[in-house]
């Protein structure tokens, strides 16, 4: 799946943009093109607006925003239906494992502090 993002609003761009990093490409090469404006006559085209004709109305989740462009994927009629979005595949399992490391590391001495205090009495 190929997405581009052309939004006239920088906040809106940023976030897309870091949502779906793993998924971009250039507007001239992609599946589905994101705007925060109308166009008529372009089936690639994916609107997104406080509007109720959007094809996403804000605000949104990210999870929300996956399922919305998977559905219109699947509604392109590609021919790879394998390459589908799915929500595990947006999240950065390394930066999981840091915090779990940290929390992990944050406990063992939270447990080595108890223990030598018990033994100091």
């Amino acid at each position: 799946m190929k997405i581009a993002v052309e939004c006239k609003s920088p906040l809106l761009q940023k976030s897309l943009e870091l949502f779906l990093v793993k998924y971009l490409s250039s507007p001239k090469h992609c599946d589905i093109l994101i705007r925060d404006v109308k166009c008529l006559g372009d089936e690639r085209c994916f609107y997104i607006s406080s509007d109720s004709d959007a094809d996403l109305v804000k605000p949104f989740s990210k999870s929300g925003l996956i399922l919305a462009l998977e559905k219109r994927y699947k509604s392109l009629d590609k021919d790879d239906s394998s390459e589908s979005l799915d929500v595990a595949d947006g999240l950065d399992f390394a930066i999981l494992e840091k915090r779990i490391d940290s929390l992990t590391e944050e406990y063992k001495q939270n447990i080595l502090k108890a223990v030598r205090a018990f033994y100091e009495k």
